[in-house]
């Protein structure tokens, strides 16, 4: 064996091989957990679809125009940061006079709140302009302004003919967050 370590020598090339092979069962046990944690992924984020299937676009058509749907997030996109799915029930619901909102925050506040149990998107809007534009036969934007909670600019909300829809949400001293899920009907 060389004492100079390098490359070249037939030596520390056996060495090197050697070393390489004995971390060889954990490089693979690693690589399957990667490999498994992908398909599960992808499995568990076709599963929106599944649930919003139920819902054909009539019914659908009909619970924005009467101001009478849900959201249910499922996963959540901050600004900054990498999508999360979200594991406990978070949603919007959306009344004639009334926006429940409940879903959680992850981002940069520009202001902290007052009420350290604050931190989410948790509020209830009676006054609010609600606004549906039709882009094409099965896709439709909603846009909510909340006049009575200050904290939230906007909800936007872009719904799918399967049911599948997006919220964006615009923050007054927060970062927007995007949030991915399905509407259903509301449960009276």
């Amino acid at each position: 064996m060389c004492n100079l370590r390098c490359n070249i020598c037939g030596s520390c090339f056996k060495e090197i091989v050697m070393k390489a092979t004995k971390y060889q069962p954990f490089f693979k046990f690693f690589f399957l957990g990667i490999f498994i944690s992908l398909i599960s992924t992808v499995f568990f984020s076709c599963s929106s679809s599944k649930k919003a299937a139920k819902l054909n676009v009539e019914d659908i058509r009909s619970m924005i125009n009467a101001k009478q749907f849900t959201f249910v997030a499922e996963r959540v996109n901050p600004l900054r940061g990498s999508s999360r799915i979200l594991t406990s029930n978070y949603d919007v619901q959306v009344k004639k006079d009334t926006i429940e909102c409940y879903l959680p925050y992850f981002g940069r506040a520009y202001q902290a709140p007052i009420d350290p149990t604050k931190g989410g998107l948790d509020f209830t809007s009676y006054k609010f302009t609600y606004n549906v534009t039709l882009n094409n036969n099965d896709e439709w934007q909603v846009y909510i302004n909340p006049k009575d909670y200050s904290d939230v600019q906007q909800l936007y909300f872009q719904i799918f003919g399967n049911g599948t829809a997006t919220l964006n949400v615009v923050n007054t001293n927060r970062d927007p967050i995007s949030f991915y899920g399905y509407i259903k009907k509301n449960d009276d």
